[in-house]
Order: C-alpha cells, then sequence, then structure tokens
C-alpha cells in the first residue's frame, strides 16, 4: 500500500531523472519534445501493467481467488503459453514472407484481442457451464493480442536511435512498476474492468500515437527479406545462442509460474517480484548509462546469473518455503530484465543490420515463451508426480539444472563448434553511451587517456568494434576508436566507417558484413553527419591518413 501511495512522486521522479538524462551530451530530442517522450513511455508502461496482469503473472492478481481453481488456471496459463509464443514464431516467418503485412501491424486488432480475451476471462466468472471454453479462448486471445501489441512497440523503439529508443524503452519499464502497484488503492471488482475498459484502449491510443514519429524510410523497413536471404539466415546463426540464453532464463520463470499456480503465497510473490524487477533494472540501467558509456550482450548477462540461478534450482527440493518465496522472486526479477534488454538487442540488430524488426524480435520471443511453456508445464506437474517415494520437485531441480548448463556451454562454445561469422566482424552489442557530461568534454579526457594506455590494456577493457579477433592491426584501427569514442559512432558505423577508410566500396562492404548495400549507405549517412563530414577525403584527412 505504501508503494502504491508513492506512486504519483515516484513516477513523477523517475521522469525527471530521465529527462535530465537524455537532455545531456547532445540529447536535445528530449527538448524538441517532451511530449511525445511522455506518451510512449507512458504508454509502454501501460501495457507491461495489462502483461503483468494477465501474461507473466503467476495468478489473475485482480481476479477472485475462489474462481482460480486449479483446472481454470491450467487452462488459461497453457492456453495463453502456447498462442503467446506462437505468435512470436507466426510473426517471424510473417515478417520474412509478407513483409508488407508486418509494415501494417494493426493495433486496432491486437487491442480488439486483449480486450476480447479479458471478456472471455470475466464471462467465464458468471457462465459456469461454459467456464473452461471461455478460459481457454481468453487465454489464446490474451496471447496472441499482447504478442501482436509487443510487435509495433518493437517496430517503434528500433526506428528511433539506440539513445532515444533505449531511453523511452527503459523509462517505461520503470513507470510501469508504478502503475501496477496502484491497482491495490482500487476496488478488485473494479480493476478487473478497468484494465480492458481503459487500459488496454489506453495502450492502442498511445502506440498510435508514437508509431506516427516512425522514420520508416530505414532499411529495416523497406527490405524485401527474399531478396536478401543470406542476411537474415547469417543473423539467426549468429544469434541463436543468444536466443537460447534468453530462453533458458524464460524456462527458470516458466517453472516458478508452474508452482506459483498451486501455491497461493508464491504466487503473489512472483506478481510483485516481477514488477518489481522491472524497475530496479530500469533504475539501475538509467544511473549506470548517466555516469558511463558500456557494451554488453545477452550471453554475457547469462553467464553472470547462471550461478547463482543454477545453486537455486539445486537447493529447491531441500529447503522450505521461505527459501521457494526468495528464489520465486528473484527469478522473476531476472526475467523482467533479460525481456527488457531482449529488445534492445533486437532493435540493435534491426538497425544495425537493417532487417525487419519484427523478424528478428519473433525469432528471439518465439525461442523464449515456448521455453518457458515448458518450464510452465515441468512446475505445474511438480505437485501431482513422485518418483520411488522422491518429491516430483526433485526432478524438477535435475532437469531446470540440466538445461541451464546445456545452455551454458552452447552459449560459450564448448557444447557446438562455434559458428564462424563469416560476414560479421564484431557481434554487435547492446551499446549505452553516457551522457552525464558533454560528449565532446569526455572525448577530449578519453582520447587522452587513451592514447597513453598500451594497446593490449585497452583491448581488455574497451573491444575494437573495428578489429579481427580482438587484434589492432594498425593505426587506422586505432584511430577509428579515438572517432569512435570522440563522436559517439556505435560499433556497427566504427566497422563501416574503418572498411570505407580502407577504400571497400559499398558492395564489398555489404558483403563483407552481410547485410544490404542499403543498409550500408544509410551508416554511412549516419557516420557523416556525426562526424560532420561529407565525402570519404574528409574521413581519411580526420584520421591522418
Amino acid at each position: 500500500m505504501k508503494i502504491a501511495s508513492a506512486f504519483p512522486c515516484g513516477a513523477a521522479l523517475v521522469c525527471y531523472h530521465a529527462l535530465q538524462y537524455g537532455t545531456g551530451g547532445g540529447g536535445s530530442y528530449m527538448t524538441q519534445s517532451a511530449a511525445r517522450t511522455h506518451v510512449s513511455s507512458w504508454g509502454y508502461a501501460c501495457f507491461l501493467t495489462v502483461n503483468a496482469t494477465s501474461i507473466w503473472g503467476g495468478i489473475f492478481p485482480f481476479l477472485p481467488l475462489e474462481f482460480q481453481t486449479a483446472e481454470v488456471t491450467l487452462t488459461f496459463f497453457l492456453a495463453q503459453a502456447l498462442a503467446f509464443g506462437g505468435a512470436f514464431v507466426a510473426s517471424m516467418f510473417g515478417s520474412y514472407y509478407i513483409p508488407g503485412g508486418a509494415r501494417r501491424m494493426l493495433v486496432a486488432l491486437s487491442a480488439l484481442l486483449v480486450f476480447s480475451g479479458s471478456a472471455c476471462l470475466i464471462g467465464a466468472m458468471y457462465a459456469t457451464v461454459a467456464t473452461l471454453v471461455l478460459v481457454a479462448g481468453g487465454g489464446v486471445l490474451l496471447g496472441v493480442g499482447c504478442a501482436g501489441m509487443f510487435m509495433p512497440w518493437q517496430r517503434y523503439f528500433a526506428s528511433l536511435s539506440a539513445e532515444q529508443g533505449n531511453l523511452r524503452l527503459i523509462v517505461g519499464t520503470a513507470i510501469a512498476p508504478f502503475v501496477y502497484f496502484a491497482f491495490s488503492l482500487v476496488p478488485i471488482a473494479l480493476t478487473a474492468f478497468l484494465i480492458p475498459l481503459v487500459f488496454v484502449p489506453l495502450c492502442g491510443l498511445c502506440v498510435t500515437l508514437s508509431v506516427r514519429e516512425m522514420l520508416v524510410d530505414q532499411p529495416m523497413f523497406e527490405d524485401v527479406p527474399r531478396q536478401h536471404p543470406r542476411v537474415y539466415r547469417q543473423a539467426v546463426a549468429d544469434y541463436w545462442r543468444s536466443a537460447l540464453c534468453v530462453g533458458s532464463l524464460a524456462l527458470a520463470s516458466g517453472v516458478i509460474r508452474g508452482i506459483a499456480l498451486l501455491h497461493e503465497e508464491i504466487a503473489a510473490v512472483v506478481n510483485s517480484a516481477s514488477m518489481l524487477g522491472s524497475f530496479v533494472s530500469a533504475a539501475v540501467l538509467l544511473v549506470l548509462w548517466y555516469r558511463m558509456s558500456f557494451r554488453f550482450g545477452l550471453t554475457s548477462v547469462f553467464r553472470v546469473v547462471y550461478p547463482v540461478i543454477i545453486t537455486g534450482f539445486l537447493l529447491l527440493p531441500f529447503l522450505g518455503p521461505g527459501y521457494l518465496n526468495l528464489f520465486a522472486g528473484f527469478t522473476y526479477m531476472v526475467f523482467s530484465l533479460v525481456q527488457m534488454l531482449m529488445m534492445m538487442q533486437c532493435a540493435q540488430i534491426s538497425r544495425d543490420r537493417g532487417i525487419n524488426p519484427v523478424f528478428i524480435y519473433g525469432f528471439f520471443g518465439g525461442v523464449a515463451y515456448i521455453m518457458q511453456s515448458g518450464g510452465f508445464l515441468l512446475g505445474w506437474v511438480s505437485d501431482f508426480i513422485s518418483v520411488d517415494g522422491r518429491a516430483w520437485l526433485f526432478f524438477v531441480a535435475m532437469v531446470s539444472s540440466y538445461v541451464l548448463g546445456l545452455t551454458l556451454l552452447a552459449a560459450t562454445g564448448t557444447l557446438f563448434k562455434p559458428l564462424v561469422a563469416k560476414g560479421t566482424v564484431t557481434m554487435e552489442p547492446i551499446e549505452f553511451l553516457a551522457n552525464g557530461e558533454p560528449r565532446q568534454q569526455k572525448a577530449a579526457k578519453g582520447a587522452k587517456a587513451k592514447a597513453d594506455k598500451p594497446a593490449a590494456k585497452r583491448r581488455r577493457n574497451r573491444p575494437s568494434a573495428s578489429e579481427d579477433a580482438g587484434i589492432i592491426r594498425d593505426r587506422t584501427s586505432k584511430q577509428c576508436l579515438v572517432l569512435q569514442e570522440a563522436h559517439g559512432l556505435s560499433t556497427r558505423e566504427t566497422e563501416v566507417m574503418e572498411l570505407i577508410a580502407r577504400g571497400n566500396s559499398m558492395a564489398s562492404i555489404a558483403e563483407r558484413l552481410v547485410i544490404s548495400e542499403n543498409t550500408v549507405r544509410t551508416h554511412a549517412k549516419h557516420i557523416y553527419t556525426k562526424l560532420d563530414i561529407h565525402r570519404r577525403q574528409e574521413l581519411l584527412d580526420m584520421l591522418g591518413e
């Protein structure tokens, strides 16, 4: 209750710091249109709140407990989970074979499906004869509708610059918990109707207003996937390990969800922890981003949390309910973080490779949420089956640990022979370029310090975007790194810049990086804009060639 009452001032504080953050270091887009940022961030926050009440939570937090029998919850969550994951897979293939359909994502249709799904759940409480039918139908409609709503948001965030897109997504994620906990101030009976009647249409309105500012004349939106099948195959080959890491953590959350359905006290923890994790993750990222530049990928996140998650599962059969509550909360907090980072990673891939945002997000989401469905089934049967007198929870722990272990081996390239990304010089990380002080001032300090550091130390701290196998090959590579720091170039832009400086044509760069020529031209345009130059010779002059 105290958390909910702190909503107005807490949300305002988050927004204030976000606005301050966005205006630093040249983030003038915030001053250009704070209202637009406000609309997109708050709209995404409302959307996450709707998800938390139906898609990700352990129970229906705002429906009467007497309605939530084991049969009802199993029917709903199984139908919803399979429909949700299936919708992501369908979106991936649909964006590849019917790209025109992906451009015309029907926000109104997705909102209508979510509304209809919520209406089915409400109707199931009164139409006792058709309760299970309505519950199953509601699960399918909510699963497909929420997945459909995710796609325009992903397209929107991907269409912006990395700085803009990540900021608006993070701020929305930070605001969502305050909206969610504020529902505790509203009677349950009213909340059940408030979500479909108010919040779902509000989500649709906000995403519609937000997508109006999208720049659609970008390679990611103009690309016809079947004309560049090699580009899309390479993207899947480069990122299946990252998707598997996300999927294994989603499986862990699915196991916890399945267990939570049968234990009311755990379910309450799961719902709260999911939203609390969203706030903590977003707040930490904002603070770090304000103070420093950093780059990381989903595989790195998995390696960090893996020891904690697998240890938690191994201890699961031996410790009491208090530990189970703690582990459930931590698992869902991690899942909230990974879900946010997955969107950022997919947006980065779309920008850097010029591929359809729906395709790559559908690929990641399909892997993640199908594995979550499998984890859900595994967790749900834990209370009903015993083998040789042992609780099935023991075997749940073993299976979960086994899957996580295999994922770690695959992610590190020790289980399968690593796929060589022939066209990609480096893998695209999620990039956060600090804006705490004017970029030119930071760049001047960084360039001076970088010039005094040994090359080996620089490689350990900040791997070169333009190097092969982590080696600064020559002076050109070194100078490209200096320009990257000074002008806020992304990893991919630095790669393209070095290749241009070395005399490669647009066609040869596209061939080397396995992207379209149109995408190369877009990167070159961004590079010249950031460097305030107009032709290659000026670039060579800046590099001292």
